[in-house]
């Protein structure tokens, strides 16, 4: 476990940010060989049917894995605090509440889950293979939610690489599940939705044993889970507002999506590659503003106020600086890169996807400032200003998929994603600025270092 309320700040955030970024690189990598395996053993039509429930599962898990990232803020700053029975209490009712809302979702995303493929008109000829794709990643969604809710709670206590470990682990066991299950047992793409489904599974498990034999300031008892109903709301407040806000982005990107595919095959494929290129872009900002999460907890629950403010400061130069770099790589060869994806002859596509580049990688500092106050807010326990942000960045998805398309084209599509990170940004700006100012009032009020201060008030401000 590493203490973030001590030592020099921006070498803390660095080198928690290596393994985060790490794992978040090899799990587009494993993507990637996700979807040739399926393409090559299945075709084209099983990989389109993974495909179409993509956006459903992001709406549907990505709720509860916004839930379980919010959980967690709260036990970093009882950890922060060294409050170490608060950790425990937090770490059960964090359970509690991910296997509830878990169960619940689950029950009614399978009810509803032919309504749901009808809206989305899901082509008839694929249908019947993305209803079983989808009933069997829904069906077994408890297991993404454990281990996202146990990894997420293990970086609470300032460990990131464990957690990375075991993303790499399960995800090499995935891949060799769904040779196993769709070569040697011809489940088809049923095969493919156990495999990710078991292979989530066993990193939970890892992640139980891990806790039980390293960790014991996580060893829970029946004790720990006599909830006193301020503990539960405390933790829904932060929580709840973290999953609606990753729903929020999940239906402004359906929305996009449509707009999208009304412009052709491609622009769909001009964006599909260059997407690629920018989801690897994009890794370190977004890493870097997840460990601001847990930096901003771990020392608001002990009261290291201005080391805070000094934490964010440095890591915004850091993560600025990379985001510039990273635009201007884009920008310069963002046709040779995207020809590995797609070739070198359909310059229809490849111009097109440097209009995209020319239009995200030019904006990239943006994003990179949202990543850091979203999370560094979030870290503070006030969710519910980035989930109005979130409701800022679907707003101008629609707006662009709406207008922008339709007055531009094709760069109207692009410039969906700068608008929307602008829209984050001037709602999450101000609430930033006033944290910073209440930290500094609070750094002066309190000038007693952390191990001399009784354990902290959680505030949950808007």
């Amino acid at each position: 476990m590493s203490d973030l309320t001590k030592g020099n700040p921006l070498k803390l955030i660095f080198w928690f940010t290596i393994p985060l970024l790490i794992g978040n690189i090899f799990q587009q990598f494993y993507s990637l060989s996700d979807t040739l395996i399926v393409g090559q053993t299945l075709g084209v039509k099983a990989l389109a049917a993974v495909g179409s429930t993509g956006s459903v599962q992001f709406l549907i898990i990505g709720f509860a894995q916004g839930l379980t990232a919010g959980l967690a803020i709260l036990t970093a700053q009882h950890y922060g605090a060294k409050d170490f029975k608060g950790v425990r209490r937090s770490f059960a009712i964090s359970i509690a509440v991910s296997l509830v809302v878990g169960i619940v979702l689950t029950i009614l995303s399978l009810i509803f889950v032919d309504h749901i493929l009808v809206l989305m008109q899901t082509p008839s000829d694929i249908i019947n293979d993305a209803r079983t794709f989808l009933q069997i990643m829904l069906g077994g969604m408890l297991a993404p939610i454990a281990f996202n809710l146990l990894s997420n709670i293990i970086r609470a206590l300032g460990d990131s690489r464990t957690p990375l470990w075991f993303l790499i682990i399960s995800s090499l066991i995935n891949i060799g599940l769904e040779l196993l299950f769709i070569l040697g047992f011809h489940w088809g793409i049923a095969g493919a939705g156990w495999a990710t489904i078991l292979a989530q599974l066993i990193a939970s498990l890892m992640c139980v044993v891990y806790i039980v034999v390293k960790v014991p300031v996580l060893h829970i008892g029946r004790r720990h889970f006599k909830f006193r109903r301020p503990e539960v709301t405390g933790h829904l407040r932060v929580g709840l507002p973290m999953a609606f806000q990753m729903s929020i982005i999940a239906i402004g990107t359906i929305v996009l999506q449509s707009a999208l595919n009304s412009l052709g095959t491609d622009s769909v494929a001009a964006t599909t590659a260059a997407q690629k290129i920018d989801q690897l872009a994009t890794q370190p900002l977004m890493s870097f503003g997840v460990t601001m999460a847990t930096f901003a907890a771990q020392n608001f629950g002990a009261h290291q106020y201005d080391r805070i403010i000094k934490g964010v400061k440095q890591t915004m130069w850091l993560s600025g600086g990379f985001s510039v770099a990273a635009g201007l790589i884009e920008i310069i060869w963002g046709k040779q890169l995207v020809g590995l994806f797609v070739g070198h002859q359909d310059m229809a596509v490849l111009n097109l996807s440097q209009t995209y580049f020319n239009v995200i990688g030019s904006t990239y500092l943006l994003l990179s400032m949202l990543f850091i106050m979203r999370n560094t807010l979030q870290g503070l326990g006030r969710s519910a200003i980035p989930t109005l942000a979130g409701a800022a960045e679907l707003f101008m998805r629609v707006f662009a998929a709406l207008i922008m398309v339709r007055l531009l084209g094709y760069p109207g599509a692009c410039s969906s994603e700068p608008l929307a990170w602008l829209g984050s940004v001037a709602v999450l700006l101000p609430a930033y600025i006033r944290a910073v100012r209440e930290l500094r009032q609070r750094a002066q009020a309190e000038p007693v270092v952390a191990e001399e201060r009784p354990n902290p008030i959680i505030k949950n401000e808007i």
